[in-house]
């Protein structure tokens, strides 16, 4: 695929002043929001300036504190931007209502994994948030962070299954009531793929990796949690706390099947001190 090109962040930069009109995006009304959302981050690698038609250009809160709010914003960070650096690989998609998220295998200033949030209002993006950490090696187990299963299912669960990984994450991230861990995930370390990059399968591979933590002296903790969508099997839940004695966000990724957790994906964010936030819209503050 063709790098980005300078033709995208002219684009941008022109769309920050006002100067592109909503028409073509309104008449790309065949295209899915998660289509849309797609196109959009693929246009960070091929350059493809139509795609940011699909944004507000008068409307579109940046929730990444390290880009200026608006698409101007976002044109800066592109003109920062080595030529030809950026990769953009879309793994897996969910659309929930009028969020698209989107998990990405990035090259952006350095290899990352990332996920991306859209929220849309009349077939537009007018808002984004994401999580990126840097790309490690495999896990204990192998597992990298974008590998393991990707195809949708299980439409007609996506409640449940939401309503799985919200009490989850309510009784067991939040509240640390271990006893009940059983409810959601299988004793064998097969019943539990996990793509963190520190953590091995199953249980055992998450018991150890969070007593060493505590060990340390750094448990992780998490204190709020922010969002919760999904689509099917998987189902992305979004939370803040402390990890490694830093405030961070952590966007955590699961797959379900009959009526269990069986596997695991994640990034885990520093939140920088506000003083250093080049926007004021706060790294959450979803709707």
């Amino acid at each position: 695929m063709k790098p980005v090109v300078s033709t995208l962040k002219y684009t941008l930069l022109a769309v920050g002043l006002g100067s592109l009109s909503m028409g073509s995006a309104l008449a790309e009304q065949s295209l899915s929001n998660r289509d849309k959302a797609v196109a959009v981050i693929e246009s960070i690698e091929t350059g493809d300036p139509s795609a940011i038609a699909y944004i507000n250009p008068q409307n579109y809160t940046q929730h990444n504190l390290g880009v200026a709010d608006g698409l101007a914003g976002f044109g800066e960070v592109l003109q920062m931007l080595p030529e030809g650096s950026a990769r953009a690989k879309v793994v897996r998609t969910i659309e929930d209502g009028d969020y698209v998220a989107l998990h990405t295998e990035y090259n952006f200033f350095g290899p990352k994994a990332g996920f991306d949030i859209f929220r849309f209002e009349d077939g537009l993006i007018v808002e984004h948030w994401d999580n990126l950490q840097e790309v490690a090696e495999p896990n204990p187990s192998g597992r990298t962070q974008f590998d393991g299963a990707s195809e949708i299912s299980d439409i007609d669960k996506t409640d449940a299954n939401k309503a799985l990984v919200a009490d989850f994450v309510k009784t067991i991230l939040l509240e640390g009531n271990m006893a009940r861990i059983g409810e959601f995930i299988g004793p064998n370390d097969e019943d539990y793929l996990q793509h963190n990059t520190a953590v091995a399968d199953g249980l055992s591979g998450l018991g150890a990796a969070l007593a060493a933590l505590a060990e340390q002296g750094m448990p992780m903790v998490y204190t709020t949690n922010h969002l919760v969508i999904g689509e099917g099997n998987f189902v992305l839940s979004v939370s803040e706390g402390q990890f490694l004695n830093q405030h961070v966000s952590f966007y955590d990724l699961f797959r379900v099947a009959d009526g269990k957790i069986v596997e695991h994906w994640d990034t885990i964010e520093v939140i920088p001190p506000q003083a250093e936030w080049k926007n004021d819209n706060g790294k959450f503050g979803f709707q």
